[in-house]
């Protein structure tokens, strides 16, 4: 059953990646300030922040199986609010429930599937997860904007509504038995200050903030620097997905062995420091047919990331905590995007200043994990 479990983490990040293309003109359409707009857009993040570390800790709590049945279903719920959306402010609340019945899904998901890997296998079991990932970030903004463009907003969080019951319902009928008997593990005895003194659990955070933080940079700069070239948001698109379809090549390929026989603070090392030299080479791009080679580059470098710190938490952490570790690691990642974003905005970097900046940042901070003595907690 875990190839069902990758299809409800393809899902839970269509559900994210969907909301991309739609949101802004959505809290528009309502009536809502510049102000107002932002916020209804970042609102999603830091409710799935606390979404995530709750997930977390139940999930070691109770086991994966009801974190993620309620997840799904609740998320569900959610999405149909949508449609009695009269103005800015119930926006505001429908995204914080939304992002926060999103959190718990995936800390809960990837437990399972970090429980369930065979010894040997866990970095290619997490470059496909990565691929899942990967194969939602390149569907679901095109599926959104379609679907808007032919309809409304409403439709497509009305479809995603309704995937998301359906896998619900679902999972209830396949996971029950074998997630609940294979992964519910005894309460963590861990406190959370022994939790943080884990240099290689650390490690994997660090990771998944700047992995998250040169994301959220690469959505707020990107248009803006294609649009200085010359050409419309559509070329932004198509430069994203190539990004995209260039990572998942990497973890569906046999090249994908390399996660099981390479340690992962070297993939993990490598991954980030080509993302940075990717963003690097962006700012000095003036041709559009070279941006999309560097693309393919910084996603050679996402593609290397990404399974590194999956399996770098896995070889972290014991069964009895792992979810608490997702939860946080997810965490990590929502704070990422919006820290990212923000503060280059707040910097007032232009394009090109934006990507040298991100770029050495993620450079120094490989340097910085992969130079740092490990030392770990007792299991």
């Amino acid at each position: 059953m875990r190839i069902f479990v990758y299809i409800i983490v393809f899902f839970s990040f269509f559900d994210l990646f969907s909301q991309l293309p739609i949101i802004t003109p959505f809290a528009v359409s309502l009536g809502a300030t510049p102000f107002l707009t932002g916020l209804a857009v970042g609102m999603y993040s830091f409710s799935n922040t606390i979404g995530n570390v709750a997930s977390g800790i139940l999930t070691d709590r109770r086991g994966p199986f009801s974190i993620l049945l309620c997840g799904l279903l609740l998320t569900g719920a959610s999405l149909f609010l949508y449609r009695f959306a009269d103005g800015a402010t119930y926006l505001l609340f429908i995204r914080f429930l939304h992002g926060l019945t999103a959190g718990l899904i995936v800390p809960a998901a990837f437990t399972y599937l970090a429980n369930s890997m065979k010894e040997g296998k866990k970095g290619k079991g997490s470059a496909l997860s990565g691929a899942f990932v990967g194969f939602a970030a390149v569907i679901g903004p095109a599926f959104s904007g379609i679907v808007a463009s032919k309809t409304n907003e409403v439709t497509v969080l009305n479809i995603t509504a309704v995937i998301m019951i359906v896998l619900g319902l679902l999972s209830f009928i396949f996971l029950r038995s074998k997630i609940t008997l294979q992964t519910k593990t005894e309460s963590d005895p861990l406190s959370i200050r022994s939790f943080f003194q884990n240099s290689l659990i650390i490690k994997a955070f660090s990771g998944a903030f700047f992995l998250m933080f040169s994301q959220g940079v690469l959505a707020y700069m990107l248009p803006l620097k294609v649009m200085a070239l010359g050409f419309d948001t559509q070329t932004s698109g198509l430069l994203l997905s190539t990004f995209g379809i260039v990572a998942i090549l990497v973890f569906v390929l046999p090249i994908n062995n390399v996660f099981d026989t390479i340690k992962p603070i070297k993939t993990l090392t490598f991954g980030m420091s080509t993302m940075g030299i990717g963003l690097i080479l962006i700012s000095f791009s003036n041709h559009i047919l070279l941006l999309y080679m560097i693309m393919g580059l910084y996603g050679i470098g996402f593609a290397f990331l990404f399974p590194s710190l999956n399996s770098l938490l896995i070889e972290a952490t014991h069964k009895a905590y792992r979810g608490k570790a997702y939860g946080y690691f997810y965490a990590f990642f929502s704070i990422g995007v919006v820290v990212g974003s923000s503060l280059t905005g707040l910097l007032r970097l232009t394009a090109n200043e934006g990507f040298i900046f991100t770029g050495v940042l993620l450079i120094v901070a490989a340097s910085m994990i992969f130079l740092k003595k490990d030392h770990s907690i007792a299991s």
